[in-house]
């Protein structure tokens, strides 16, 4: 939550001769009855349902890179669940990159942000924690100081070291 992510994915694909963004949070708001949202004590439901929105989200990137886009995918995946997307995404070459501001900057962003969060329950420490736990691959950059621009600049610059096999 307010760590730049759609900011950041929108401003990429724009820095890209021929990109498309796939903003992950699309899938969960397509289910229009019957959605399970995703909270601290997630049930079975919640959980499948975030299963199939990486699926999906996964489907998306590939058919744009097979039509010759570069596909910007941005959601929340934390934990185990990154390594799933990695493999999810079999178009390659393929890049992660995890923004990882402080907690302490990410609770003042959300504050002066207009839209709400639709985090619920979610606190900036407990998905700072999941962060941390969150197996390393990719660039993992802490754009706690940084503008989206220098966040994009970064991005770019850094490419080789967001590459994953």
């Amino acid at each position: 939550m307010a760590a730049g992510k759609s900011t950041v994915a929108q401003l990429l694909a724009e820095q890209l001769p021929r990109a498309a963004h796939i903003r992950g949070d699309v899938f969960r708001r397509m289910i229009v009855s019957g959605r399970a949202e995703m909270l601290p004590s997630a049930n079975d439901e919640a959980i499948a349902q975030l299963q199939l929105r990486y699926k999906l989200a996964a489907l998306v990137a590939d058919g744009y890179a097979r039509a010759g886009f570069t596909a910007v995918y941005q959601d929340i995946v934390l934990g185990d669940d990154l390594v799933h997307a990695r493999d999810r995404i079999a178009a390659r070459p393929l890049f992660i990159v995890v923004l990882a501001p402080r907690p302490e900057v990410v609770v003042r962003r959300a504050e002066t942000r207009r839209k709400p969060t639709g985090y619920g329950d979610w606190t900036a420490a407990a998905l700072d924690m999941m962060l941390r736990a969150t197996p390393r691959m990719g660039l993992w950059l802490d754009t706690s100081e940084q503008t989206a621009q220098q966040t994009v600049e970064q991005i770019l610059r850094r490419a080789a070291d967001a590459r994953v096999a």
